[in-house]
């Protein structure tokens, strides 16, 4: 097999891969209406249902029957919902419900479908960039920060307290006796603020540039009348000046750090503000570095459009360095010695596909 042929595809006809771009097609608009399903609760109200009728089915939801009905139409011939013999009756069958509702949580897919839509909506924008370079800023990507705390809910703060704390040995017992915690690129702050009810003892802090976002966290930590938790508006560009010297005992980023303008510094500021004895927790996307290394990704077209689309554009936006995503395990092991660590622990987790969980020392 020549060298710059895939494996698998070498034998592929060009009317295989004809039919390979309807299914594509089909795949991406199903994308657009499981997104649609999600967000109107339409499969939430489904999986509760008997075999119903459209007009059931949008009473029931308190949707418009005519949109319900060509929302059918895709998801039947998706083969996502199905449909009685005589065309009356739709139903979704549970064990399709199980990676399509609320009630799944860390395996609710539909979430996920969420980013085709957005990413569509900076296409042209992203177009432009093909061709002057520069990047699509944060602003032109009102509902992400939603999305992405969706997603979050789902992969870290659904295991927050079983899985991804104990990833820490004595971590538990640290937050419970009272300890300093740094979540940097908080987003919306829904982990600190969880962290932060459940551990009082401990204070924890949240920084993020996206004022939205902070806001939004300000909110929740009001509603939950947290004491024990702060949340700062700042640029991270420079924040390997302006961390505080050794201030936390703990410093977390969740998928924060490849969308950064100045990764490096970020990860300088981490390393400043780390106590000697600390550690620092950092998620962030499970791949290589190297594009012909991720062939056998589950998730490698979806990360590399996202990357391409919102994590290295928002950067490139702000003059950035634009890693991106898929900058992979060998670039991060090599910021991350750069910025001073020297002990570097890669840990996994059997829910989690997309990301790699490090436990990080001085």
């Amino acid at each position: 097999m020549p060298e710059n042929v895939q494996p698998g595809l070498a034998a592929e006809t060009a009317e295989q891969f004809a039919a390979r771009l309807v299914t594509v097609l089909n795949d991406g608009a199903l994308c657009l209406m499981i997104s649609v399903g999600h967000r109107t609760g339409l499969f939430d109200v489904m999986r509760d249902l008997a075999p119903s009728t459209c007009a059931e089915i949008a009473r029931k939801a308190g949707l418009n029957e005519r949109y319900v009905r060509e929302w059918l139409g895709a998801m039947v011939t998706g083969r996502v919902i199905d449909i009685s013999g005589d065309g009356q009756r739709f139903s979704l069958p549970s064990q399709r419900a199980a990676f399509l509702t609320r009630p799944a949580g860390a395996d609710n897919l539909a979430v996920f479908a969420q980013y085709i839509a957005l990413l569509g909506n900076v296409e042209d924008e992203i177009v432009e960039c093909f061709k002057n370079g520069g990047g699509v800023p944060y602003a032109k990507f009102p509902r992400f920060h939603e999305v992405m705390a969706e997603d979050s809910g789902q992969s870290v703060l659904s295991s927050l307290e079983s899985h991804i704390v104990p990833l820490v040995p004595g971590l538990a017992n640290q937050l419970t006796a009272g300890i300093q915690v740094l979540d940097v690129g908080c987003g919306r702050g829904r982990i600190i603020n969880r962290l932060a009810e459940t551990y009082p003892n401990s204070r924890f802090t949240g920084i993020d540039h996206s004022t939205e976002a902070i806001m939004s966290a300000w909110k929740e930590a009001s509603e939950k009348k947290l004491r024990n938790v702060e949340f700062i508006v700042r640029d991270l560009s420079d924040f390997d000046q302006r961390a505080e010297i050794e201030a936390y005992d703990l410093v977390a980023t969740f998928d924060a750090v490849h969308d950064q303008a100045k990764p490096l510094n970020l990860l300088k500021g981490i390393y400043r503000t780390l106590k000697y004895d600390g550690v620092y927790l950092m998620q962030d996307i499970k791949g290589s570095s190297e594009i012909h290394k991720n062939l056998d990704h589950p998730l490698g077209p979806a990360l590399y459009t996202i990357s391409c689309m919102h994590c290295m554009t928002v950067s490139l936006a702000q003059n950035g360095e634009g890693l991106g995503a898929m900058w992979g395990e060998e670039k991060t092991r090599e910021y991350l010695a750069k910025a001073g660590f020297r002990s570097v622990d890669k840990r996994g987790l059997a829910h989690d596909i997309q990301n790699n969980w490090y436990v990080v020392k001085k």
